[in-house]
C-alpha cells in the first residue's frame, strides 16, 4: 500500500498541461504583482544595491551611466530581477503542487524538507554575497585602482556583475541540497562522495576562480563556503540513506515473517 502515491489518480495529457499552464501564468502574475508594488521604489532598490560599491568609492566619485536611456532602465530591470528572487517561493510552490500528487508519502516527508531548505539556502548566499562578499572585492578594487584613475563605474556594468555574483553565491548555496538529492535517488553513495572529496575542494576553487572576480579573496570566499556546504551535504546524505536502510531492512523482515496459521 506504501508503494502506491496517495493521489494516484490517471489524468489525460491535455489535463496536465492545462494545469502546467494555469501554474505557469500564476508564476507570471506574482512576478509582475510584486514588480507592480516595487516599481515606485526602483532608484531606491538601486542605490541599496549599489551601496557597498558607493562607501568604497574615492571622494567626490560617483557612478556614472554612459547610455541615455541607462538612469531609468538599469534600475528598471533590477526591479524586474529583485521581483522574480522574491517570488522564488511561490513559484517552487507552484511546482510542488504539480509533481506532488504522483509522490509517495515517504517521497513528500523529504521532499518538503528540501524544498524550504532549498528556499533558505537561496537566499542565504545572496546575503553572504552582499554583506561580506561585496564589501571584500570593492574594497580591493578600490585599493589597487592605480594613481591618476579615477573610478567610476558604470551603473549597467555593475548590475551585470552584482547580479552575476547573486546567483553564484544562491545556486553555490544549493550545493547540500544537491548532495542529498544525489544521495537519495541513489545517483551516487556517501563513500564514493568522501572518496572524492579532494577533487570536490579542487572543482570548488576552480568554480570561484571562474565565477568571481581575479583575485583570491572573492574566489576563497565562494570555494570555501562550497566545500563546507558539500560537507554538510555528505553529512546528511549519510543520515538519510540510514534511514532508507534500516526502512528497507525492517521491510525485509516483515516480509519474511511465516504467515500466521490458523488453530
Amino acid at each position: 500500500m506504501s508503494d502506491i502515491p496517495e493521489n494516484d489518480q490517471p489524468m489525460p495529457l491535455v489535463s496536465h498541461l492545462t494545469e502546467l499552464r494555469t501554474r505557469l501564468l500564476r508564476c507570471v502574475a506574482a512576478i509582475f504583482l510584486i514588480f507592480a508594488g516595487l516599481f515606485s521604489f526602483a532608484q531606491q532598490i538601486y542605490t541599496l544595491v549599489s551601496a557597498p560599491l558607493r562607501e568604497h568609492l574615492p571622494a567626490n566619485a560617483t557612478m556614472i551611466a554612459t547610455d541615455v536611456a541607462s538612469p531609468f532602465l538599469t534600475p528598471f530591470k533590477l526591479t524586474m530581477i529583485v521581483s522574480l528572487f522574491l517570488a522564488i517561493p511561490l513559484i517552487l510552490q507552484q511546482i510542488w503542487g504539480f509533481i506532488a500528487p504522483g509522490l509517495y508519502r515517504h517521497e513528500k516527508r523529504i521532499a518538503i524538507p528540501l524544498l524550504i531548505s532549498s528556499i533558505i539556502l537561496f537566499y542565504a548566499g545572496m546575503a553572504f554575497a552582499y554583506f561580506l562578499v561585496f564589501p571584500l572585492i570593492f574594497g580591493f578594487f578600490a585599493s589597487a585602482t592605480p594613481d591618476g584613475v579615477a573610478m567610476m563605474t558604470d551603473i549597467s556594468s555593475y548590475l551585470d556583475f552584482v547580479m552575476t555574483l547573486f546567483f553564484a553565491f544562491g545556486v553555490a548555496f544549493e550545493i547540500p541540497v544537491a548532495v542529498v538529492l544525489l544521495v537519495w535517488i541513489g545517483v551516487v553513495d556517501v563513500k564514493y562522495l568522501k572518496k572524492i572529496r579532494p577533487y570536490v575542494i579542487i572543482g570548488c576553487f576552480v568554480v570561484g576562480m571562474i565565477l568571481t572576480p581575479p583575485d583570491i579573496f572573492s574566489q576563497t570566499l565562494l570555494a570555501v563556503p562550497m566545500w563546507l556546504l558539500f560537507e554538510i551535504g555528505v553529512l546528511f546524505g549519510g543520515l538519510i540513506r540510514k534511514r532508507s536502510e534500516h526502512r528497507e531492512d525492517a521491510a525485509d523482515d516483515h516480509n519474511d515473517q511465516p504467515p500466521a496459521t490458523q488453530p
